[in-house]
């Protein structure tokens, strides 16, 4: 009886320690067979489904519309270009449309730039002159287009002024941001000098002494440091590619070529597109 009952439970254990193994039965249904898991195509998703990368994305295309429209208006090819045209306004109107909500974020970063102690005292000028720009400019391009697409009763030469003047204060926030910048690398020359100095006192005090530096952290503060003034140089890139575009809206007659917005719009658009894929 003894052995019987072991030779169950043995023969118990034989089963449960061989698990059935399935075959999987090709399916000409399972299609994401077809697509290996891919980071790039995940970060894709995630860059697109925000807010800021999707306007990249249409921005780079609304600005390099207008280099091929022109590229074909010059080979005569009147079709293609209208139908790039016609792309590339409900582009610009869509575009306008995420931006409906500016005013929130713009009041939020007010907040931090009164609340936040400042770098120095001429940048927390420039940040609140810049505000108070946005402040005046996001409302008047709101107006402007609900006046375009008569949404709401305005004239079009009414239309048109505020259209205008919308597009001064953006040129008087582009021209603040040259000094931001500007004052911004007075301040990164100054911290980079500081580590540097920082570095030399600590190369001599280890000669002295004959012990090693630990550099660690002046690895790290010099790398922020890097990063820093990357930065500093894609926003001055950004920046002035929006100046013209800024000064040619802000006139009433303006002689500046629509491939020329497309060109200084597209390096800022390609520019702002690296921040944001990068930030994703």
């Amino acid at each position: 009886m003894a052995a019987s009952s072991k030779q169950e439970v043995d023969s118990q254990e034989h089963h449960q320690a061989a698990p059935v193994v399935r075959k999987e039965t090709p399916s000409i249904l399972a299609l994401g067979k077809l697509f290996p898991q891919n980071k790039t195509l995940d970060k894709t998703v995630r860059f697109l489904s925000q807010v800021r990368g999707t306007d990249k994305t249409l921005m780079v295309v609304q600005y390099f519309s207008k280099i091929f429209i022109w590229y074909f208006l010059k080979r005569g090819r009147e079709s293609t270009a209208q139908r790039i045209k016609n792309l590339a306004g409900p582009i610009s109107d869509f575009r306008i449309l995420l931006r409906y909500y500016g005013l929130l974020p713009l009041i939020q970063w007010m907040q931090y730039v009164d609340n936040t102690p400042s770098p120095s005292p001429l940048m927390l000028t420039i940040d609140r002159l810049q505000n108070i720009c946005n402040l005046i400019y996001y409302p008047l391009e709101h107006i402007y287009w609900l006046g375009a697409h008569e949404v709401i009763p305005i004239s079009m030469e009414k239309t048109n002024k505020i259209a205008i003047w919308s597009c001064r204060f953006w040129a008087a926030y582009v021209v603040l941001q040259f000094v931001h910048l500007a004052e911004e690398y007075r301040l990164y020359k100054n911290r980079l000098q500081s580590i540097q100095a920082q570095i030399r006192a600590a190369d001599l005090k280890a000669k002295e002494t004959g012990e090693p530096v630990d550099k660690t952290v002046f690895k790290t503060e010099m790398a922020a440091l890097k990063a820093e003034k990357k930065g500093i140089w894609i926003n001055t890139i950004i920046n002035t590619g929006y100046l013209p575009l800024t000064v040619h809206w802000s006139l009433e007659k303006s002689s500046f070529p629509d491939v020329g917005v497309g060109m200084f719009g597209g390096i800022a658009a390609l520019a702002q597109f690296y921040v944001a894929w990068k930030s994703s």
